[in-house]
């Protein structure tokens, strides 16, 4: 299978970036094909562009600023998102990598009739989401409602895609975290990723 590792961080010695590779270096060890698409080392622009929110609701939408990463994310079976959460959200770049990629003709398509979003992402089997956030588990849990988990699961994947199996992989209260802590997650995401 085809893997695209979608790697949101500034920095190259973050531990995103090393999260990153061990998806990537598992992945190739179990025979894989793998993408990484490094968005901030790619200079990823996430503006939607005034030709792309013109062309939402049209005939064709405007592709002509991303077809590099439209193409990129059609040839694979599945997607691996890395990725720190602020403020209980993605990255902006990251964000507006699904804003200008997961779009009309690509990831789902308008409905005219009943303004429902049909799905048209149907090689994509697999959409993960490994992330780190500063928060214990309690407060992104109980007192945030995992808004990360329900808006990748509910509100991005499952409008691409039907046939998908969709996990997110977190560690939480990062800011506090011990090199063991870390050692153990990476262990973790291993794991999961040679199961695949």
């Amino acid at each position: 299978m085809k893997f695209l590792i979608v790697l949101a961080h500034p920095l190259k010695e973050s531990f995103a970036a090393s999260i990153a590779k061990t998806v990537c270096d598992t992945l190739s060890g179990s025979g894989h094909s793998v993408d990484l698409m490094d968005l901030y080392a790619e200079n990823f622009d996430p503006r939607l562009t005034a030709a792309e929110r013109g062309s939402y609701f049209a005939d064709r939408y405007d592709l002509s600023d991303i077809e590099p990463y439209v193409a990129r994310l059609r040839a694979v079976d599945g997607i691996i998102l890395v990725f720190p959460q602020w403020w209980f959200n993605l990255p902006a770049i990251l964000k507006g990598f699904i804003d200008r990629v997961f779009v009309p003709g690509v990831a789902f398509q308008n409905d005219p009739v009943g303004g429902r979003l049909v799905p048209k992402l149907d090689n994509v089997r697999y959409f993960w989401a490994i992330t780190t956030t500063g928060s214990p588990w309690w407060i992104v849990h109980f007192h945030m409602g995992n808004p990360m988990k329900r808006i990748l699961k509910r509100g991005v994947a499952a409008f691409c895609s039907k046939k998908l199996d969709f996990r997110m992989l977190s560690l939480h209260n990062m800011d506090q975290s011990t090199p063991g802590k870390r050692t153990a997650f990476l262990e973790k995401v291993r794991r999961a990723i040679g199961g695949l």
